[in-house]
């Protein structure tokens, strides 16, 4: 059970684990033994490498991304992790996707990493892009096939999908 820290305010309690059910799509991803750091675990950075090619190897493979010539692109213009458990080289893992907002020109992903045999994620995160003519870097609309795609991501809230998650 993960408490909130006293010191932080309220709305700065911790976020505590998912179940792999509060997510809509995964993709699996095997550690390398490069992504150990000298502590014997993963380095925090490369969760969100992590983030970034699961959301984008998935959108590829949907047919809505192409990161050669595609006109428009997504920029990333937030980013935020917090881990509850450690990973290591060799392990599978998987990287749960969902979508918590999709706006006009942007998507806010909601990410989690799990080990491959664990209910529970190693650690939750979320990134927004902003989707942007590939010369201009403006804001445009997201083209229909990507909204559809990703409207396809969207789940429940957080405290539904923890309460489901509590009731089996």
């Amino acid at each position: 059970m993960h408490t909130a820290n006293p010191s932080l305010p309220a709305s700065a309690a911790r976020p505590e684990p998912l179940p792999r059910r509060a997510f809509a799509a995964f993709e699996r991803i095997d550690t390398r033994w490069s992504d150990n750091d000298i502590y014997g675990h993963v380095n925090n950075v490369v969760y969100y490498s992590w983030f970034d090619t699961a959301v984008n190897r998935h959108l590829i493979a949907q047919g809505v991304l192409d990161i050669h010539a595609g006109s428009v692109i997504g920029l990333v213009i937030e980013t935020q992790c917090n881990y509850f458990a450690p990973l290591a080289f060799p392990q599978a893992i998987d990287v749960g996707l969902r979508i918590a907002h999709l706006g006009r020109s942007s998507v806010r992903y909601e990410l989690g990493i799990f080990a491959a045999d664990q209910a529970l994620c190693a650690a939750r995160g979320h990134f927004v892009h902003v989707y942007v003519d590939r010369d201009s870097r403006r804001p445009v609309p997201l083209p229909e096939p990507l909204r559809q795609a990703l409207q396809r991501l969207q789940t429940p809230s957080d405290e539904s999908a923890h309460k489901a998650g509590a009731e089996r």
